[in-house]
């Protein structure tokens, strides 16, 4: 969308707006047409946009390494095999500092996490206005292209990483270690009501502070370049280059403080006492 075309507060919501798409209250399906509409929509509205490139993205992943493992070779391994394998080293390194259990799920799940979130994360890279222009090329009025700057996908992994958390817990302690490990820790069998609320505040903390610390970098990283985009032109090319640099950082610093967290997490359930 042209910038002159919209005031500054107008042209912020506009970026800042997901393509949703629910039930409206006349009991009809569609498109929300703002954000008053969308809101109308309620708890069980679909943002459109961060669902396709999730899954694009995530199908993209899976096509890379798919791709690597296919084309692998011991004798001549290319400059993409080479590459690919560092990132595998890189992750196997982690894991084995951090995860002290027995899980050859723990692996895969922290390279999942790791490139899906830079993947989702780099698209705060592309300039703010190419991919909606082109959308509204289309006929689609909104389309907010960074999953991890939507607070649904972030929560969504993050309580799909506390799910497999209880899971774990659960499986490895039992049902009776899991429950007396909220209730019996740290300060013994008298304390059990203060054991309760110390030991649930920090179990959901874990997922509450996943999700939020992901999506609050990557918000905070997006609004700073739709504020760019709003100044002169000249202006615009001496500040997005080197925040776009800089925010390269922030893209692999905060998948990195997700995936380790995730290993620390899941080395956590499977410790019978800590």
């Amino acid at each position: 969308m042209a910038q002159g075309e919209l005031t500054a507060s107008a042209y912020i919501k506009h970026h800042l707006q997901n393509l949703t798409f629910g039930q409206h209250p006349d009991g009809t399906w569609g498109i929300a047409h703002g954000a008053e509409q969308a809101k109308e929509m309620g708890f069980w509205a679909f943002h459109i946009d961060t669902l396709g490139f999730s899954f694009v993205l995530g199908a993209l992943f899976l096509f890379i390494f798919a791709k690597a493992a296919k084309r692998a070779t011991v004798d001549a391994p290319s400059g993409f095999q080479n590459f690919v394998e560092s990132i595998i080293d890189f992750i196997d390194e982690n894991v084995r500092g951090s995860f002290k259990g027995k899980n050859p799920m723990v692996a895969p799940l922290a390279l999942t996490t790791f490139i899906w979130i830079i993947l989702m994360n780099t698209m705060d890279l592309v300039p703010v206005d190419w991919l909606p222009y082109a959308a509204q090329l289309m006929g689609v009025e909104y389309l907010k292209v960074v999953p991890t700057t939507d607070p649904n996908a972030t929560f969504g992994m993050a309580l799909g990483i506390f799910l497999l958390i209880l899971f774990f817990s659960i499986k490895e302690k039992g049902l009776g270690g899991f429950v007396g490990e909220l209730t019996l820790h740290p300060f013994g069998k008298w304390m059990l009501p203060f054991n309760l609320f110390l030991e649930g505040v920090n179990l959901l903390a874990k997922p509450v502070s996943l999700a939020l610390r992901l999506f609050g970098n990557m918000y905070a990283g997006e609004m700073i370049f739709i504020l760019i985009a709003l100044l002169p032109w000249y202006a615009q090319w001496a500040l997005s280059l080197p925040w776009a640099i800089f925010h390269i950082l922030i893209v692999l610093l905060q998948a990195f403080i997700f995936m380790t967290l995730v290993i620390v997490y899941m080395d956590m359930a499977h410790q019978k006492e800590h």
